[in-house]
């Protein structure tokens, strides 16, 4: 097991490496240092001693990639903008944002309030999406089929809805019209924050329902059409049993693939539910760095969260083995 965990990190190195080498060539080929100096300094008409001041104060006045004024080696590889910009964020050095914000101090206060949001959203629509297709199932399988079909139209309908409209609508129904729960914000402490995670965590739930139910039902209803469902059934075993303890741990394998891999959104938080709702999360810091054109910020961002996505992949091979003991690696 721990052979098979460090050979995968070391086969994600050259991915981090090729992603950070995309991300860098996007932030500073295709938009050069001049231009962030430009848009940082707002003004059109800016003159050039200001942009190099600029450049200067923010580590940009270096080459990019290999420094041909320096003498030896080391220091034509390490003091360019890629190896400050991009290689330190290798060793945890995220960095500074352009307005002088240590990065990954943001980033460690910001990850509190999107688990708030993210973490009650990913059970819950996990338990609910499972139960609801677990029933679908049953009314197709048991021969109700117009429940079934009704349940995929609904399902369908939900899936045709845009986020937004879950969030506007939300805050329209509970928050100014029946009032119950405030439309924005978040509060100082657990029990003050419960409030304002409401209706975020309402409309998460909701708003992935009907992708996640008809994902669920299809594994279900193939698990159904197996020979050792029906043996059981012959065998004269209970649907409750059929269902969770046979049909539902066959389909866990795809069902992890799906569930594990959202890992890394659990904590770079949702960019459009946190904008909406104004909770200082991951998201919402996201949000706010592409609008100021921060690119520190983004780079660091982008990179955090290829590392999220990579652990996610790696947990997901590994709880393979833990539903399906058939499975081992190697």
């Amino acid at each position: 097991m721990l052979q098979y965990i460090f050979r995968r990190i070391f086969y994600a190195i050259p991915i981090l490496i090729g992603v950070n080498i995309l991300t860098f060539a996007l932030f500073f080929i295709v938009n050069t240092p001049d231009n962030m100096a430009r848009m940082q300094l707002g003004d059109k008409h800016v003159t050039k001693e200001a942009i190099e001041q600029w450049k200067i104060n923010h580590g940009y006045n270096k080459a990019l990639f290999f420094n041909e004024k320096e003498n030896n080696i080391s220091g034509k590889i390490t003091n360019t903008i890629f190896f400050d910009k991009s290689i330190k964020m290798f060793v945890g050095d995220l960095g500074f944002s352009d307005d002088g914000r240590n990065i990954q101090r943001e980033i460690q206060q910001r990850m509190l309030p999107s688990l708030t949001i993210a973490l009650p959203t990913f059970i819950l629509g996990i338990l609910a999406a499972v139960s609801t297709a677990l029933i679908l199932s049953f009314f197709y399988k048991n021969g109700f089929y117009k429940l079934d079909f009704f349940g995929v139209i609904i399902c369908i309908l939900m899936m045709s809805i845009s986020g937004l409209f879950y969030i506007i609508g939300g805050q329209f129904l509970f928050a100014i019209m029946l009032k119950l729960v405030p439309i924005s914000g978040f509060g100082d402490g657990f029990f003050d924050n419960i409030r304002f995670v409401i209706l975020p965590v309402l409309i998460g739930v909701i708003a992935g329902l009907g992708g996640s139910v008809r994902w669920y039902r299809a594994l279900f209803l193939e698990e159904i059409n197996k020979d050792y469902v029906k043996t059981a059934i012959a065998k004269g075993l209970n649907q409750k049993t059929i269902y969770f303890k046979h049909i539902l741990q066959n389909a866990l394998i795809p069902i992890l693939t799906g569930v594990v891999v959202v890992i890394p959104s659990l904590f770079m938080g949702s960019l459009l539910m946190e904008s909406f709702f104004g909770i200082p999360g991951l998201g919402s810091f996201t949000i706010e760095a592409i609008q100021s054109q921060d690119f520190s910020i983004v780079r660091a961002m982008v990179f955090v969260g290829s590392v999220l996505y990579i652990i996610g992949l790696i947990l997901t091979d590994i709880s393979y083995t833990l539903v399906d003991p058939r499975i081992k690696l190697n």
